[in-house]
């Protein structure tokens, strides 16, 4: 089954840190993804550009109407994913906890819909 492996984080706090620790942080993302890669887990995965980069799009009255900026505020935004292939949802789960963000910010996971 597939999962999607949501990564939130303070933007805020990400902007705080000094070029070292982001060198630090880069190379930990690196070496988790290539685990996930090596061991057949791994299907997609990118980080997001900042949310003061997003458009929300709606449609109302077939009207679209867009928005600068995420959807809502909120402390954590979301700022990467993982798309991984996993037997269960406890190992979806122990992939998640493995994620370095999940030390400062939080670990959204959902499986992905199956159609019929």
């Amino acid at each position: 089954m597939q999962y999607l492996l949501m990564t939130y984080r303070s933007e805020a706090e990400l902007g705080k840190m000094d070029a070292a620790a982001r060198k630090e942080m880069s190379a930990e993302y690196g070496a988790f993804t290539q685990s996930i890669i090596q061991s057949g887990h791994f299907k997609a995965g990118d980080g997001l550009q900042p949310t003061t980069t997003a458009t929300t799009v709606r449609v109302r009255d077939g009207k679209t109407l867009t928005t600068d900026g995420p959807f809502a505020e909120t402390r954590e935004q979301l700022g990467g994913y993982y798309l991984v292939e996993a037997k269960d949802l406890d190992t979806a789960l122990a992939i998640a906890a493995r994620i370095p963000g999940a030390r400062t910010g939080s670990i959204e996971v959902r499986p992905v819909m199956v159609y019929d």
